[in-house]
């Protein structure tokens, strides 16, 4: 039941920011599907491991396979779907955390947190790049789709 309320908030979070950040109507839809797969891959490879990089990274492969597929089936920019599928795995209270604490002189905990935030965008990107390698070759077949 958790892993549904995930779902349905992250769904409504990718959603919403697709709606701030103007993403056409037709790939709303979309983007809030490939928000909430990712959300529930993160959430349950976090229940896995105590790992920071592994969620991260398995959860863009899964905004980059989902989002490349849906990007084909809509005709869209694949990036109209992976900006707002990405809202929730922006480490941004981290890095908030960091600064807060670099100006507060506690240079130990800004590092950490400095460190932590890197590292998950790293595993982000590297993430993507996975994704796009494993969906270059399936592109050519999802084009090659009967018309309906």
């Amino acid at each position: 039941m958790q892993l549904l309320i995930h779902a349905i908030v992250a769904f409504a979070s990718s959603v919403g920011f697709g709606i701030i950040t103007n993403i056409p109507r037709r790939t709303l839809l979309p983007a809030g599907v490939t928000g909430a797969a990712s959300w529930v891959v993160y959430v349950v490879i976090t229940g896995l491991t105590p790992n920071v990089i592994l969620p991260n990274l398995l959860a863009a492969v899964t905004i980059g396979l989902v989002a490349n597929t849906f990007a084909v089936v809509v005709k869209a920019p694949v990036n109209v779907l992976y900006i707002p599928s990405l809202v929730s795995l922006v480490p941004g209270a981290i890095i908030y955390m960091s600064m807060k604490a670099f100006t507060l002189g506690q240079e130990a905990a800004a590092q950490q947190g400095l460190i932590k935030t890197l590292t998950i965008a790293i595993s982000l990107a590297v993430g993507f790049v996975v994704a796009e390698a494993l969906f270059r070759p399936l592109r050519r077949h999802l084009h090659r789709r009967p018309a309906r």
